[in-house]
């Protein structure tokens, strides 16, 4: 039997079963090695858990749990939407990444529906590239450039087992393009990065994929463990792979009342998966404190690969309450020469 049939089958076992869902997340982790190309990092989507370093599989409750653990809705308000937007890179050296992100997540507790719309642009390398820093380089041909752009629709569907712990499968349709050039001299990896989101032509491809996940809830302590990309789909003849991705993560969350006061998660990537800039296993951990009747929210993390080319991001990140319901969220991250740097912004409605 293939196997990408014999995921897909542990995959819908998932959903109908509902109960041999942790069984089959460590087999699913376990199986196999990240394909040699990839594209699509975890830490691209959402305001709120990346000003958290991305540490949220286990805090994960608003619509954006779509992305990061689709089991945390069942935990999550009555209502939610999300619109935003960001960015997160890697351009000091080559090889060079960019992750540009938009998205639209909605859910109630049982079902959540989201669009993404990921560009991923990456620079390798090139024989003709002389010196190692790959700031400006005295050179007639540039490097080879890769952009892939994902648009993915997805509907979740959530599963309460029994009382505190849940689990869902997110469906998604995915259509991908890739797009390859090579960049101007005498540039620097920033400016090449630009020039690969302008890059077009390539064919789109349509491809299915899911993700599954899974949230347990006793006390204070939230326990969740996502796979992402159960299929792995690839495109422009594997130019391109969505990598499978397991991680897990562990929160506290003294709630008072029904809302929470503060809250602290720690997530760790259960295998390694390959990205441009080497393999990528991320460790992250980071913090939330709520002020003023949930009025103001201010967060912060670290993550670290602790594989490959040891990427490493510092974060922070505020929520603001505009009126009734409606909040703004937003995040930075940096760190140093050898970090990544990131940006996003969304807006949120939530009752």
């Amino acid at each position: 039997m293939p196997h990408k049939l014999r995921t897909t089958i542990a995959a819908l076992r998932v959903v109908t079963l509902g109960r041999p869902l942790i069984v089959s997340l460590t087999a699913l982790a376990l199986a196999g090695a990240a394909d040699t190309s990839s594209a699509q990092v975890v830490e691209s989507v959402g305001s709120r858990a990346l000003g958290m370093g991305g540490a949220f599989v286990a805090v994960a409750s608003d619509s954006s749990a779509t992305w990061w653990n689709p089991a945390g809705l069942a935990a999550g308000s009555f209502v939610d939407i999300a619109v935003g937007g960001g960015s997160i890179e890697r351009a000091e050296e080559l090889p060079a990444r960019r992750d540009s992100a938009f998205w639209v997540t909605a859910s109630v507790p049982a079902l959540g529906f989201s669009y993404y719309r990921l560009q991923i642009t990456d620079i390798q390398r090139s024989d003709s590239i002389d010196q190692p820093s790959g700031s400006r380089e005295d050179t007639q041909v540039g490097p080879p450039v890769r952009s892939f752009a994902e648009n993915a629709l997805g509907v979740t569907l959530v599963h309460s087992l029994f009382s505190g712990v849940h689990v869902a499968t997110t469906l998604k349709y995915v259509r991908g393009t890739v797009q390859q050039g090579t960049g101007s001299h005498d540039q620097s990896p920033a400016e090449w990065l630009d020039e690969g989101e302008r890059l077009d032509g390539g064919t789109a491809e349509n491809k299915f994929d899911m993700d599954a996940g899974v949230l347990a809830v006793v006390g204070v302590l939230r326990i969740g463990a996502v796979v992402k990309n159960l299929l792995a789909p690839s495109f422009g003849d594997s130019a391109f792979t969505l990598p499978r991705q397991g991680r897990v993560g562990v929160a506290i969350d003294p709630a008072r009342g029904g809302r929470p006061v503060w809250i602290a998660d720690v997530d760790a990537d259960v295998l390694a998966y390959a990205t441009t800039t080497g393999r990528r296993q991320m460790v992250a951990g980071g913090v939330e404190r709520w002020f003023g009747a949930q009025r103001v929210g201010v967060r912060a993390g670290a993550r670290a690969n602790m594989t490959g080319a040891h990427e490493h991001a510092v974060t922070g990140g505020v929520s603001a309450l505009i009126r009734s319901g409606l909040f703004v969220v937003a995040h930075v991250a940096g760190g140093g020469a050898d970090a990544e740097g990131g940006w996003g912004l969304d807006a949120r409605v939530t009752f």
